[in-house]
């Protein structure tokens, strides 16, 4: 097992992250269980968050929104479109957060995730750019990390 391999990933000029895992099966099967919401629904998220609700478009252009429910019952939506879509290797989308399932105006922050074949395993690369602060930042941190533990142990049950 590969853990994060967190390169630190801070980007002087945008407050870029980068996170990364090597996790079990083919690209195929990671790049499925990042775009198809019912694979989502069974991994996404740190620990103790639930993905609740997941609706994904998969085309360029196409919107996607997922309901993170804290333990507290608090819902955060993660909204966003995609603008890249090259299967099974790469996704490229904008990302926002809030109360509402809505697409706000001006959102800046951009993901882009890699799969990349590691022999029979996948290294999944995680990018996430135009970090609003430092704290936001320090957050998606956890958030990815967590979300990579989920793939890694959801890939791993196949």
């Amino acid at each position: 097992m590969s853990r994060d391999n967190d390169d630190g990933g801070l980007d002087s000029g945008s407050l870029s992250l980068i996170v990364r895992r090597v996790v079990d099966g083919t690209p195929d099967a990671a790049f499925q269980a990042w775009t198809e919401p019912e694979q989502i629904k069974s991994w996404w998220g740190p620990a103790n968050v639930t993905c609740t609700d997941c609706a994904i478009d998969l085309r360029v252009g196409g919107y996607y929104r997922i309901a993170n429910e804290l333990p507290d019952g608090t819902v955060i939506w993660i909204v966003g479109e995609f603008v890249r879509i090259e299967p099974p290797h790469l996704l490229e989308y904008s990302w926002a957060t809030g109360s509402e399932p809505v697409y706000p105006e001006g959102v800046e922050q951009r993901v882009v995730v890699r799969f990349v074949a590691t022999g029979s395993r996948t290294e999944v690369i995680v990018e996430h750019s135009n970090n609003p602060s430092q704290e936001v930042l320090d957050d998606h941190r956890v958030g990815w990390l967590g979300c990579l533990d989920g793939l890694e142990a959801f890939l791993s049950a196949d």
